[in-house]
């Protein structure tokens, strides 16, 4: 039976709303989480709810690597010390986090913004793609860190076809990540023996 509330306050009642429309809320949680909030002090509760304002408002997307940014550029491509020439493309912003808490990697990124998933209805144009393309003029090298299942294998055979006649160094991850397997929940010592021990892509 689905879970059902009579609520004392119209408000209280869009608030669990708002809150359980976030992934993996359900309603209950979203009753507590509300109910948390109206014991917080006023400026406790302002303070929080600015910093998701100022989130959604004010975050920017990097524009040579489309990483979440405070800026135009991200500190990651305006860092000098980084080998600009060794692109690493990943599905999404989580997996630039993982990539590098494991300090191994020091070049930069691309972020796809997702995968082909053609059951998602995600397809080729819906990724920053043709931004990739543009970028492998001045690489040395482009490393495919997608997710190792089939919707994964799918977008790096894709980019390897449009990529590869530029001639640019192409390589994936070594395997030490299992089949399927995700970036965001590898632990950084595997994930990091996968990129120095990456090897060069073969479709």
């Amino acid at each position: 039976m689905a879970y059902k509330e009579n609520y004392p306050s119209k408000l209280l009642e869009e608030a669990v709303d708002a809150i359980s429309s976030l992934p993996g809320v359900g309603r209950r949680s979203a009753l507590r989480l509300a109910l948390h909030l109206l014991k917080q002090p006023q400026e406790n509760v302002h303070h929080f709810t600015k910093a998701i304002d100022r989130l959604r408002d004010d975050v920017k997307y990097c524009r040579h690597c489309m990483m979440i940014s405070d800026d135009e550029v991200c500190a990651i491509c305006s860092d000098r010390s980084r080998d600009h020439r060794t692109i690493c493309v990943v599905e999404s912003v989580r997996d630039v986090m993982s990539i590098e808490n494991t300090g191994q990697y020091h070049g930069v990124y691309h972020v796809l913004g997702g995968i082909i998933s053609p059951i998602n209805g995600i397809g080729p144009s819906d990724l920053t793609i043709r931004e990739l393309v543009s970028r492998v003029q001045d690489a040395t090298e482009v490393i495919l860190a997608l997710s190792g299942d089939v919707e994964g294998e799918t977008t790096s055979f894709y980019i390897y076809r449009q990529i590869s006649p530029s001639g640019v160094k192409v390589s994936s991850l070594a395997r030490g990540l299992g089949f399927g397997d995700d970036l965001e929940y590898a632990d950084e010592l595997t994930l990091g023996r996968s990129i120095v021990n990456r090897q060069i892509f073969k479709p």
